[in-house]
């Protein structure tokens, strides 16, 4: 079924590409027949482009990755409030629209100010500069990051990324809703998809951005971020059965720089499931970490992001696709991936999620399954030299994904059903499947991706 998947998939794509002015500069997010999603399906998502870049920078067609990167840039321009606090300089858009006054047609920006709780995308910016990366990488084009607009703009990104705080953690800390989980979901803090993006961000933002003033310190500020940021996520964010037996018996309201449990996690606070669902070969890094908390809900995406952008090592990395084998059902099951492991369920559902009912357990951001997670996994997978995984995952989708009309996600516990609200041809969804299958094809594309995963 595979050629025909495949055509499917490029049909969906090469129709989604939104233009503006006679160029095109990016693909909407769905093209369901019968618009069952939000409004703003119709527009370009920043996050969403990403895999349309890829595929499109695979088959030798940069311009529209160009033209995205320098439209979404412009925009960055527009002067935009939302309830009354002005956007600070480096925010990215999540979304844009190209709107049509007779015959002329003008672009505009969605900050968050349309978005469900008016919350401004962390994700979006990390995303442009990693895209950027890629696109240099892609087509040897370095003078489009060199040009001075795009150096304003990256220094902003960085500026505003490693502005001081109260924070004494090297991670970033950012509201619920502010990246691909863009629902209230309990992971408000520190979550580890933002990490692991934040991490790939300052690896490419340093690569990219200039050596002369005031960029220097910038750089140098980054580059000892990057550093600690990757000690402490390894050390921090690891759950393996000896790190959790460890845990287990921390003592608690220890002081000084000899402490163990130096965020004072409290055992009595983990879940009763995770003893009985980690294996004794596997692991992975936790969902998200604080003072007094460890979410140890497994997210697809952060794990996957951290094997890619090299910010695990050799050994956890390995450890990773081993659960992966392991809890194969739990976390691909019927359609690859499952974005997060376990979904919250009763009244830790109404408290995490506000009683949300696009997110009730094992749908959507709680547990759903998500054909777009298909591609950083076989990316990771190959990353890993488990292209065994790869494969196996790869195989699942090509039975379903094209037959069921390229769904958004799907539900239930091994994800055998289309989601109940999930938009049909759904264009990240064909975009991933497609660019899966070249890595499959050309894993030399994984040169592409910042940070190097070193056998430690």
């Amino acid at each position: 079924m595979t050629d025909s998947a495949l055509t499917s998939a490029r049909s969906v794509l090469e129709q989604a590409i939104l233009s503006y002015r006679g160029r095109p500069v990016g693909t909407v997010a769905a093209r369901d027949p019968k618009a069952l999603a939000a409004d703003n399906y119709s527009e370009c998502f920043i996050r969403d482009f990403v895999v349309s870049a890829l595929v499109f920078l695979a088959d030798g067609k940069p311009e529209i990755v160009r033209n995205f990167l320098e439209t979404v840039l412009e925009l960055c321009g527009q002067e935009l409030h939302i309830e009354g606090h002005e956007i600070q300089p480096g925010v990215m858009p999540a979304s844009f629209r190209v709107e049509r006054d007779g015959g002329e047609e003008h672009l505009i920006a969605d900050f968050g100010n349309r978005a469900i709780g008016r919350v401004a995308p962390v994700d979006a910016m990390m995303w442009w500069a990693v895209v950027l990366h890629i696109y240099v990488e892609a087509t040897g084009d370095r003078a489009l990051a060199e040009r001075e607009d795009f150096q304003r703009g990256l220094q902003a990104i960085l500026a505003l990324c490693l502005k001081g705080s109260f924070e004494i953690y090297p991670t970033l800390l950012v509201p619920d809703a502010s990246f691909m989980i863009d629902r209230r979901m309990g992971v408000h803090g520190h979550p580890l998809e933002i990490q692991a993006l934040f991490y790939g961000m300052l690896h490419t933002i340093g690569d990219l951005c200039s050596a002369d003033p005031p960029a220097r310190d910038l750089i140098g500020a980054a580059r000892k971020r990057q550093a600690a940021l990757r000690d402490y996520v390894r050390e921090c964010y690891w759950l393996d059965l000896d790190r959790l037996t460890r845990i287990h018996r921390f003592r608690t309201e220890e002081f000084g720089d000899g402490s163990e449990n130096i965020l004072n996690i409290h055992p009595d606070s983990l879940p009763g499931w995770i003893e009985a669902w980690i294996p004794d070969r596997g692991g992975y890094l936790v969902g998200n970490v604080g003072p007094g908390r460890m979410d140890v809900r497994f997210f697809a995406q952060g794990n996957l992001l951290a094997v890619l952008f090299g910010l695990t090592t050799w050994a956890q990395t390995q450890k990773i696709m081993d659960l992966y084998e392991e809890r194969w059902d739990d976390l691909v099951g019927a359609m690859p991936v499952k974005i997060c492991y376990a979904a919250v369920e009763g009244e830790e559902w109404r408290v995490l999620t506000g009683g949300d009912p696009k997110n009730v357990p094992w749908s959507y951001h709680n547990g759903g399954n998500w054909p777009v997670l298909l591609w950083p996994f076989v990316a990771a997978c190959i990353k890993a030299e488990r292209r065994d995984l790869a494969e196996r995952a790869f195989r699942i989708a090509d039975e379903r994904l094209a037959a069921q009309v390229w769904p958004e996600y799907y539900d239930g516990r091994t994800g055998r059903l289309i989601g109940r609200r999930a938009n049909l041809n759904q264009v990240w969804s064909a975009a991933a499947f497609l660019f899966a299958h070249k890595l499959l094809e050309r894993p030399e594309l994984l040169a592409w991706f910042p940070g190097n995963l070193a056998r430690e």
